[in-house]
Order: structure tokens, then C-alpha cells, then sequence
């Protein structure tokens, strides 16, 4: 059993390589947000495989609570891709995901969706029906999830083309026309990886998409620049002066992150000087915001409760902004 399992992990696990600045053609700043960004996808493969791996849902939690707090919730994003991909197979059980999340992995549960929308890139279109999305409101993440992928891994089409899918649909429901608003959501977090946590090159890049996508880039970069890090107080400082009118929208991305990180109990350093540059308060207070806002939403047919919430969040933050 143990030689089906290491076969598994061997053929369903990208390689190492992949995450490699040089390989994917991705900014360098500095050796040092190399390394961070690096670290990142050694750590999201690492969980991933362990995934492929593991025997039960619930195997894989030993190893990624050994990854260090900084990079963990990579880990558990990559698990959530790794059993989700085993749900898309035609043979075997499909309730992977939904068993991983009843474990540790609750406290990951919005990295958990992310990589849900990284194994929906991966697996055909008919099999997206097996991938576990039950939250009715967290379940757009996964699209966020998407996003990043296409940007990290077609690059050139996606951020330097800027390209967009408008017959793009997905099994999630809701307002047809917001799926690739999520999209670019995650878009705009992998140009934070694609610009090597280079501020001034986010800002070049998102230059060239049209101005109706902007606010989503920000809001992705945001929650890149504050979950992941890479950039210091100065540099953010730039980046939300920068922004100009995006500033509340990176705000919003950076209090997602707050949150991600309390739910999960690996709060760092550098997310404290995150939310104190773009929501102007701690972190523990910015992901405040977040469950304030998060009550009575309207359930409209016209627009995502997703949307309302982050609508919300960023209202919150507009002085900050200005």
C-alpha cells in the first residue's frame, strides 16, 4: 500500500522546479524575496503532496503542522488542491476535501477554498461538479484560487495580455457576469509573485488592464502583499499612495488576509506592518471588520452576497484611503 501511495504522490505532484523564480520568468527584487516567494511554492507543494500521498483525509495533517507558521496555511492551500484533484478522478472516493476540512484544516478554510480553484484549473471542466464548495459565500474563493493559477503559470496571457474569459462559467451559481471579477481578484495576488513583491512593478502592471478590472487587482495584491509579505513598511506605504483611489480596495484585500491569518493562529510580523500601512489598525482589528461585516447579508439575485460583503469591508477603509 505504502508503494501505491509513493507512486501517487510521485505522479500526481508537480515538480519543485515550477516554483522557481527563473523557471516561471517572475521579477527578482532582492535574493531575499526570492527566497520568501520561493519558500511560498516549496510549501504549497509540500502540502500538496502530501495530499497525493496520504491514505485518509485526515493523514496529511502531521506533516503540514510541521511547516513553519509563516508558510503553513501554503501548505494546507496546497492540500486542499492535492485531495481536491483526487475528488476530479474518475475512479476512487470523492469526498476528500469535504473530510480535510473537518479536521485542522477548518482553521485554513479560506486557503482551503483557494486551492479548491487551483485543482478547478487542473481537472476537466466536466468534472468540476466533484469539487466540495458548500459555503455559499467562501465558495467564490475558489475562483480567486483559479485566478492565481492562470496568472502564475500562463503568465504572458494572463498578465501581460490581460487576458479574459467572458464565456467563462463555473458551477458555483450566482450572477453570471461576477465569476471573472473573482478572477481577476486572483489575478491581481499572483501579480504580487509575478512582480517579485516589487511594488512599483504591481503598479506598472495593472496599469495596462483596462480601468473597470483595477479595483479587483488591487484588492488581490493587497491580500498578497499582507498574507504572503515580501515588501517593506516603506515600500507599502508607496504602494497604497500608489493606488490613489484602489487604496481602500487594497485595504479590503489586507483585512481578508487579517482574518485568514487569526482563523488560523500564524499571525507574523510582517502582517502587523501590512495592516497597520493599509487599514491603519492591527490585524486582529482589521479581521474585526471582516465578521462585522459579514451579517445580514441581502441574498440578492443581482449581486454576489460575496461582493456585498467586500463592498462593505472597503467602505470601511475608504478614509484610509484618501
Amino acid at each position: 500500500m505504502s508503494y501505491w501511495r509513493s507512486l501517487r504522490r510521485r505522479v500526481l505532484t508537480p515538480n519543485v522546479s515550477e516554483t522557481k523564480l527563473e523557471v516561471r520568468g517572475f521579477h527578482v527584487k532582492s535574493p531575499e524575496a526570492r527566497h520568501r516567494l520561493e519558500t511560498v511554492g516549496e510549501s504549497f507543494l509540500r502540502g500538496y503532496a502530501l495530499a497525493a500521498e496520504a491514505g485518509r483525509p485526515l493523514d496529511a495533517e502531521t506533516g503540514l503542522e510541521r511547516v513553519d507558521a509563516e508558510f503553513r496555511g501554503f501548505a494546507y492551500e496546497g492540500a486542499a488542491m492535492g485531495y481536491a484533484v483526487r475528488d476530479g478522478l474518475p475512479l476512487g472516493r470523492r469526498d476528500h476535501v469535504e473530510q480535510f476540512l473537518r479536521g485542522r484544516a477548518d482553521r485554513h478554510v479560506y486557503m482551503a477554498y483557494v486551492g479548491v480553484g487551483w485543482a478547478m484549473a487542473r481537472v476537466p471542466k466536466l468534472r468540476w461538479s466533484t469539487l466540495h464548495m458548500p459555503d455559499p459565500l467562501l465558495r467564490w474563493l475558489v475562483l480567486d484560487g483559479y485566478g492565481f493559477h492562470q496568472a502564475y503559470f500562463r503568465t504572458r496571457r494572463y498578465v501581460y495580455e490581460q487576458y479574459r474569459d467572458d464565456r467563462f462559467t463555473w458551477p458555483g451559481g450566482g450572477p453570471g457576469d461576477y465569476a471573472n471579477r473573482v478572477v481577476d481578484q486572483g489575478v491581481g495576488r499572483a501579480t504580487w509573485f509575478v512582480a517579485g513583491t516589487e511594488p512599483r512593478r504591481v503598479v506598472e502592471l495593472f496599469a495596462k488592464f483596462a480601468p473597470h478590472r483595477r479595483a479587483d487587482l488591487y484588492s488581490g495584491a493587497g491580500l498578497a502583499a499582507t498574507y504572503a509579505g515580501g515588501a517593506d513598511a516603506a515600500e507599502l506605504e508607496w504602494f497604497r499612495d500608489a493606488a490613489g483611489a484602489h487604496a481602500a480596495d487594497i485595504a479590503q484585500g489586507s483585512a481578508f488576509a487579517a482574518a485568514a491569518r487569526l482563523r488560523a493562529d500564524l499571525l507574523v510580523p510582517h502582517n502587523e506592518v501590512a495592516t497597520k500601512v493599509f487599514c491603519g489598525m492591527s490585524p486582529a482589528e482589521a479581521a474585526r471588520v471582516t465578521d462585522e461585516t459579514r451579517v445580514q447579508l441581502p441574498g440578492r439575485a443581482d449581486i454576489a452576497d460575496y461582493e456585498v460583503w467586500r463592498q462593505r469591508i472597503r467602505d470601511a477603509f475608504v478614509p484610509v484611503g484618501r
